[in-house]
């Protein structure tokens, strides 16, 4: 018996790809639906040539998303065996000046001879059939589903490029991993890194306009490359091409049944939207953890945190779902990075060095922790804060009005405590009144009412 293939033929499928008919939605351990869910037999997808696959980003996250979907490349015939990986090349210091002498070595060769990523992801073992390529062009030649990972400052530029090689084909897609949101100051509103993608690459060449996922959830490339379990959720609405489901044919291409469970939804702008605006509300972790402040703190933090970033979405982008923020891209992803992300990490320096009265500038405390990984959290704060300012909702939002001041303002760090309620009437409760002097209290006005009735 051919285990392997076994093993490939069951997953744990995601909320909108089980098959019609079964009235499943979420797969609870332990009910009925679970089980239906763990013996999903996966799709043929015939009517689509195998997907090639081209990931544009060598960073932590990008190198751990690469492992997951070269190792089911290689294991299902919907997708082509290779998988390339865009590196931004670098010298490397190799040699321990023992046994060999130093030299440097350009990053994508190393990934390559070694099978490694030894500068963000060491000591973690690439699949044979990743290739690391240094050009952009190379990497995207005909490929049909581009995964983007890159700190979005390099993303603009190389979208023409993307565009002049990648494959025309109805099934041609993206999926962004990029954890950004960004102010549109002719609209006044929220730019998605998504929508960026597929104006970007759509061209009246196209039969079809280029779609374009995201992919967001509680996932630390580490743990993820290391095995360790976690969720995922992919939002998308791609189009079905004759009768395959790109977006079932994308998430079994991102999902390790075993330790990676990648769900489907469609609310892609609400998935987006929570990625990014969960890494301002981490910068305010580590503000609580730098001032030694425990538990209790920062799971008030947490849920005025959620309650901000649904509200934001809300504010400024159509048709969210309520349920988004009960996914991995959602509550989980804001936990885990509220506890062990780079955000959290950085912000926790950044407040240490204040209060000791060293403080260091956020350029500063990125090039010393994070290793050439990018801080995401202080930009998307600005961003957040300007198209707050641009429609007076400051007061609406204290926690986010609050980190940005500290970010950006020079406003002490003890003043997250300032940004921790929620406003009258923002959570569904009544206002509450202020009582004036003399005024009766609860007791007596109720007195009072039941009198005159």
């Amino acid at each position: 018996m051919n285990f392997r293939a076994l093993r490939g033929a069951t997953h744990f499928a995601s909320r909108n790809s089980y098959p019609k008919g079964l009235g499943i939605q979420s797969p609870h351990r332990g009910s009925i639906s679970h089980v239906l869910a763990r013996s999903y037999t996966i799709p043929t997808f015939k009517d689509t040539p195998p997907d090639k696959i081209a990931v544009i980003g060598s960073g932590s996250f990008g190198t751990a998303a690469a492992i997951t979907i070269a190792r089911n490349a290689a294991k299902y015939d919907f997708a082509e065996t290779e998988v390339k990986v865009f590196v931004h090349d670098e010298d490397i210091i190799v040699g321990d000046g023992v046994i060999t002498y130093p030299h440097t070595a350009k990053l994508s060769r190393i990934m390559n001879d070694k099978k490694v990523n030894v500068k963000y992801l060491p000591n973690i073992n690439l699949p044979d059939n990743i290739t690391a390529v240094p050009s952009m062009l190379a990497a995207c030649v005909d490929a049909t589903l581009v995964i983007f990972v890159m700190p979005f400052q390099f993303l603009k530029p190389v979208l023409p490029t993307i565009k002049k090689v990648i494959s025309k084909e109805p099934h041609a897609r993206g999926v962004s991993l990029i954890k950004e949101v960004h102010f549109d100051k002719e609209t006044l509103g929220v730019k998605l890194v998504s929508k960026q993608i597929e104006e970007g690459i759509s061209h009246k060449h196209m039969p079809h306009k280029f779609q374009c996922g995201v992919l967001m959830g509680a996932n630390v490339a580490s743990e993820i490359a290391s095995g360790d379990f976690s969720e995922s959720t992919l939002a998308s609405r791609f189009r079905t091409v004759g009768a395959d489901d790109l977006n079932e044919k994308t998430r079994l291409l991102l999902n390790n049944s075993e330790s990676f469970r990648v769900y489907h939804i469609s609310d892609v702008e609400g998935c987006e939207a929570c990625g990014a605006l969960k890494n301002v509300v981490a910068l305010g972790a580590g503000f609580v953890d730098g001032l030694g402040m425990g538990g209790n703190t920062k799971a008030a933090l947490m849920r005025i945190g959620i309650q901000e970033m649904e509200q934001f979405c809300n504010d400024f982008l159509s048709n969210v779902d309520r349920n988004t923020f009960q996914e991995s891209c959602g509550m989980a992803d804001l936990i885990t990075t509220c506890i062990g992300g780079r955000n959290r990490k950085c912000g926790e320096a950044f407040a240490k060095h204040t209060i000791a009265g060293q403080p260091k500038s956020w350029d500063a405390i990125e090039a010393e922790l994070l290793n050439g990984q990018r801080l995401r959290g202080v930009k998307t704060s600005k961003q957040v804060f300007d198209l707050l300012h641009s429609q007076d909702l400051g007061n609406k939002y204290p926690l986010f009005t609050t980190i940005f001041k500290i970010c950006y303002e020079g406003a002490p760090i003890d003043s997250i405590i300032d940004g921790l309620y929620i406003p009258n009437g923002m959570n569904g409760a009544k206002p509450i009144e202020e009582e004036e002097d003399g005024g009766r209290d609860d007791g007596e006005e109720n007195k009072e009412d039941k009198k005159s009735a």
